[in-house]
């Protein structure tokens, strides 16, 4: 066999009954030893990889429809089709099919489809039982003819008998003039006989009968016999509706005769289709398939025959963008442009591409531009539709219009403000418009869908072009709401020569602050050192958080997940700008008004706190801790709190062993002052110590007693020391110990250190101490005017000019103390 090719698309049937474009190629039919049979195959024209391969089997139905359209099944549930562009090709292919399985090429069925029981019985069946004998079309056999009708759809054999018999000998026609007779006679049982008839045709599923049905001299009576349904107790008025409501409008004059043809069937088999028709039952769902797709290709059609007509899309814009055009033509305009659009969505992906760019040079973004600036709510939702289209095909090319108008424009005229201003003056009380255009800008603005191109340039340019010519107009209403200058009700936002007065108490502006804030996470998380830049300079998560006051609980969840999510990037930046600003003061105020209730609000926040704990957010935990425990200390039906605080401590030990690593040895094993009010436990625990480790400080230094003299000589030192301290007391202020401890930061005044120490005495004096220090002392911190000084061979803290004096008294109430390492 010649290997031909010809020009086709390859389309699958998908799990909701619509074909999938899969590509376009050239098919051949050709021999393929790995599959020991003649094949399908089609090759891709644009690099040649296989789109299809698949075996001609003796056994399989293929199915000729519209003599451009091949459609067969290759398993259960699994529907292939090709779409020729020329008949001959068609008829070609066709031919070999047909020659594989033996069959007469003029059928446009090559195999009767039945099951595997109904098989059995065909096999079984005398020879002169597979036709189907129509009975005469007469008005008393009606019923008769119906009853026969609704007794094969549950037949696939029978089915296509009883098709391949209607087709052969003419006989919907002829249901049709007895229609025509009927309800001249108001004939109304023959009626609803008739519409039993025709609803059971069109459930047959064939192609071949439906370019009859749906054919001008026919459609309109198959409409007319629909009307009848039995179960109504009055007949539908469906061809009044086609025919006087229904009017169709050419907004540019259509001169090829077979396109307006196919225009007023496409809509009219619709019409049958989505209206007339009831919605099939689960049993019914496939019997329409073929239906779906006579509209699915005569869509692909229509779209294919207007793109190939330049005159009439140029014209179509010459109009849309004439300043001279009337509002009521525009909107039919724009109205057309939106149907067009949606019927290129059954275009292969190729030939989308080519229309699409079509209507990009055309100048559709700036039609659209004007478009959107009406009045007219009506036209800026059909534009907002159409725009839709656009932005889902290719944001990147409504990213380089809008650049390329930057350099012309205002930044009040540019395309994606007008977007903007329109989701903000959006009069709908529930925002539909608001939240689809919310939803484009948000994929305009996507990181993702940025194309990675060799210089990677598009993503930073665009968002550099967006945060400096677009934020502010986003960001304006959330501004002007949470001015905490000025009265709420007094903010007014300037846009599309509109004044809107903003009030966060209104729903409406609440729902449209919440989709802004939703913008603005989403930037938090896909944005870096832009959005980063703009809540610093604006301060924004300040004013953002305005809203926890909020009486509408949504908003103020809005705002704290801004929040939280500027917190889940666990960037010390951010982090030091919350901690600095005291910016988590209005949410512990928004979780304390709330109480004891157990809602949304309560758990999110808990939440927050909880993510700072889990990941172990020192710098917040710190600040948490110190500035708000007091106020959440109470909470006990979580432990997120009390676990907070267990962090802070921990990192509070962790400080201080750090610090105490880093003394040097030689203070570590030298006589060096300790703060006078450390307690009494301390010097005993710190002579305990030293007695174990005495050895190895001192091995060179003979002991001057036995260990069994250290508790008499201990004994007197403390009573020598007891009475020091009470004549100091005398003497000084007293200062009040505090159990609490608190990190410092540059913002902290020196003194706040005294409240890390435990004494009860206000002066400081000289002591040792071990490096295997106890815990309790291991939290004591000096003064920072402290300074680590030598004198006289003797290591200090602190050098107070009595230090001799004292020196010299404690040697003499204690003159068996043990020799010290001396410099």
């Amino acid at each position: 066999m010649s290997d031909t090719r010809r020009r086709v698309k390859v389309y699958t049937l998908n799990e909701d009954r619509q074909w999938d474009d899969r590509g376009t190629g050239h098919v051949s039919s050709t021999y393929v030893d790995r599959l020991n049979g003649m094949s399908l195959l089609v090759r891709a024209e644009s690099d040649g990889s296989l789109l299809l391969e698949s075996k001609i089997n003796p056994n399989t139905a293929y199915q000729k429809q519209q003599d451009t359209l091949i459609v067969w099944s290759e398993a259960d549930n699994y529907d292939l089709a090709l779409s020729f562009q020329e008949k001959a090709g068609c008829d070609e292919i066709w031919e070999k099919i047909c020659q594989v399985q033996g069959r007469d090429p003029s059928l446009d069925i090559t195999q009767d489809i039945i099951d595997e029981s109904e098989e059995e019985r065909f096999e079984e069946m005398p020879e002169t039982t597979h036709a189907v004998d129509l009975p005469p079309c007469e008005l008393n056999k009606l019923e008769e003819i119906a009853d026969l009708v609704t007794s094969v759809i549950s037949s696939p054999i029978r089915r296509e008998k009883l098709a391949l018999a209607l087709e052969n000998e003419g006989y919907i026609k002829k249901l049709l003039q007895l229609f025509r007779v009927c309800e001249d006679l108001d004939n109304t049982e023959g009626l609803h006989h008739l519409y039993e008839i025709i609803r059971g045709i069109l459930f047959l599923n064939k192609a071949a009968l439906f370019e009859g049905m749906f054919s001008d001299e026919c459609i309109m009576d198959v409409v007319g016999c629909l009307e009848y349904d039995p179960s109504l107790p009055h007949p539908r008025k469906h061809r009044e509706f086609l025919t006087k409501t229904a009017k169709f409008k050419e907004v540019i004059p259509i001169t090829d005769t077979e396109l307006k043809q196919k225009i007023h069937q496409t809509y009219r088999v619709q019409y049958i289709q989505d209206i007339i028709l009831p919605t099939p039952s689960v049993f019914e769902e496939n019997f329409l398939s073929t239906l779906t797709s006579f509209i699915f290709f005569n869509k692909v059609e229509i779209v294919s025959m207007l793109q190939e007509d330049e005159k009439f899309l140029t014209e179509l814009f010459a109009q849309l963008t004439d300043e001279a055009t009337d509002d009521h033509k525009r909107h039919e305009l724009v109205d057309f442009l939106k149907e067009f659009c949606a019927f290129s969505q059954t275009l292969q992906p190729q030939n989308r591409d080519a229309f699409f760019k079509t209507l990009a040079n055309l100048g559709i973004l700036p039609a659209l531009e004007i478009v959107l600036g009406m009045d007219d709510m009506q036209v800026r939702a059909a534009a907002t539709d159409i725009f839709s289209y656009l932005v889902e095909y290719s944001p990147s090319m409504v990213r380089e219009f809008v650049m390329q108008e930057a350099q012309q424009s205002d930044d009040d005229i540019l395309l994606i403000n007008v977007i903007i201003e329109q989701m903000i003056c959006d009069a709908d009380p529930e925002l539909g418009g608001a939240v689809q255009l919310m939803g484009l800008l948000k994929t305009l603005i996507d990181p993702e869908n940025m194309l990675a191109t060799a210089n990677k340039t598009e993503k930073t340019e665009f968002l550099s072009f967006f945060y400096k010519h677009c934020m502010h107009v986003l960001s304006a209403p959330l501004l002007a709401n949470t001015d905490e200058k000025r009265s709420y009700k007094d903010a007014v936002v300037d846009g599309s020569n509109k004044n809107i007065a903003f009030c966060s108490d209104n729903f409406q502006t609440a729902q449209l602050l919440a989709l802004i804030l939703e913008l603005l996470t989403f930037c938090v998380e896909h944005h870096t050192y832009h959005i980063k830049n703009y809540i610093m300079n604006k301060d924004l998560l300040r004013r953002v958080l305005v809203l926890m006051n909020s009486k509408h609980t949504f908003l103020a969840l809005c705002a704290l997940r801004f929040m939280r999510r500027i917190i889940g990037l666990k960037d010390e930046f951010y982090n030091r700008y919350i901690t600095k600003g005291n910016l988590f003061e209005p949410v512990i105020n928004a979780f304390l008004d709330n109480g004891t209730r157990y809602n949304l609000l309560n758990s999110a926040i808990i939440e927050l706190f909880e993510f700072i704990r889990v990941e172990d957010i020192k710098s917040l935990t710190t600040h948490i801790v110190d500035n708000f425990y007091k106020a959440l200390e109470h909470i006990e039906y979580v432990q997120t709190f009390k676990g907070l605080k267990l962090r802070y401590e921990q990192e509070r030990d962790r400080l201080q062993n750090q610090k105490l690593s880093s003394v040097p040895s030689i203070l570590r094993n030298n006589r060096y002052r300790r703060d006078a009010r450390a307690l009494d436990d301390d010097e005993e625990m710190w002579f305990n110590e030293e007695e174990e480790e005495g050895e190895a400080l001192v091995p060179h230094v003979e002991k001057s007693k036995s260990e069994d003299d250290y508790p008499d000589n201990y004994g007197k030192f403390l009573e020598t020391k007891k009475a020091k301290e009470s004549e100091d007391k005398e003497n000084l202020p007293k200062r009040s110990s505090s159990p609490s401890f608190k990190f410092t930061f540059s913002h902290t005044c020196p003194s706040s250190t005294a409240n890390g120490t435990n004494g009860t005495n206000g002066k400081s004096t000289a002591a040792q101490t071990t490096p295997a220090s106890s815990t309790s002392s291991s939290s004591k911190h000096t003064s920072p005017s402290t300074a680590v000084t030598a004198k006289g061979g003797r290591v200090g803290l602190v050098d107070y000019p009595d230090d001799e004096e004292e020196e010299e008294e404690e040697e003499a109430a204690s003159p068996r103390k043990r020799p010290r390492l001396g410099s």
